[in-house]
């Protein structure tokens, strides 16, 4: 059985790629802050799989400890690494807190991993390295453009980072995978999308105001050159997201790259407007939203969804949940979590 290191482990993706992981035969350990989590997710995964993972609570920039770490667990065999703040808002705020956690961190991960007999390395990457591109849908051979947010910089930066180590470090194997915008929750509403304080992202704003905890949900620009106005993404269900986190992993350990840095765009191949997923949520649980037009928020690029050919040919991944069924589980976990 291979161990899997997976950082960020309790966090939203991470929690159901350490579900997928284990359903698919992997040991895993999880590495967490809890600064935007919960140990409680713990005891989900444990009831959803019958396994519970070993855990740790640390933070990766205090690099003692990361290196204490590795000497009482010899014997990873890959690395799935998404600890990082992820906010576009919060990052324009506060640039310094993204810069730190996010690269400073991977640098003293990937020292690590290179002293494992086995260096397989899979990064949490993101659509934002495109920053608004040319054409839709977007191919991994769009250019990186400069990045809108300083959170879409660390992705960009945190990719050549790896991309340097792995052109002077051949042991060394490494995927990125640029993932689009994940919604949802498993379908045992056991783990699910848990924001500490006001939620970042469209759909935990949504279920949260149809939950009654917020009073109204703002839709940041109608002034978009999209075809109502309002931002496009391509939403992915996170179930899907976690199974090629799993796909590319054994890709790796099957020896099947082709060079020892790749990069997949993991993503529906479907954009979705903000009024549209407003009413795909309305439409799937029978609520009536109160939304209301704001200005545009800083970072935000008009649209972005991805060409899914190569994941689907070259890694062998395809989504296969809709829009409906990810805000459906998504208002499923709602409901659940506050007791409605």
């Amino acid at each position: 059985m291979k161990k899997v290191l997976v950082t960020g482990g309790l966090g939203f993706i991470g929690s159901h790629t350490v579900v997928e992981l284990q359903k698919a035969g992997f040991e895993t350990v999880i590495i967490d802050d809890l600064s935007n989590s919960s140990i409680e997710v713990l005891d989900g995964i444990e009831a959803i799989t019958g396994m519970r993972p070993l855990f740790e609570q640390l933070d990766l920039r205090e690099k003692h400890d990361l290196e204490q770490f590795f000497k009482k667990h010899k014997n990873i065999d890959g690395v799935i690494h998404f600890a990082a703040c992820k906010a576009v808002g919060e990052s324009v705020k506060n640039p310094l807190l993204y810069y730190e956690n996010n690269l400073n961190t991977l640098v003293y991960m990937l020292k690590e991993v290179l002293k494992l007999d086995a260096a397989n390395f899979i990064f949490s990457s993101s659509c934002t390295v495109y920053g608004q591109a040319d054409e839709m849908p977007i191919t991994e051979h769009a250019p990186v453009k400069p990045a809108a947010s300083p959170y879409g910089n660390t992705k960009q930066v945190g990719e050549e980072i790896i991309m340097d180590t792995c052109k002077v470090e051949p042991h060394l194997k490494a995927i990125a995978l640029r993932y689009f915008n994940p919604i949802g929750a498993h379908e045992s509403a056991k783990i699910g999308e848990l924001p500490i304080g006001v939620p970042q992202n469209l759909v935990p704003f949504i279920t949260q105001t149809a939950a009654g905890l917020r009073d109204c949900l703002s839709v940041f620009g109608d002034d978009y050159p999209t075809p109502d106005g309002t931002c496009v993404r391509d939403y992915i269900h996170v179930v899907d997201l976690a199974k090629a986190h799993v796909i590319a992993l054994e890709r790796l350990f099957n020896n099947k790259h082709s060079s020892n840095f790749e990069t997949f765009n993991i993503g529906t191949g479907v954009g979705s407007s903000v009024l549209e997923v407003i009413h795909a949520f309305e439409k799937a649980s029978g609520k009536s939203l109160n939304y209301k037009i704001a200005p545009r928020r800083d970072g935000d690029v008009a649209s972005a969804y991805a060409h899914t050919e190569r994941a689907n040919s070259v890694l062998g991944w395809q989504a296969q949940y809709s829009l409906d069924d990810a805000v459906r589980s998504a208002w499923v976990w709602e409901t659940k979590i506050r007791n409605l």
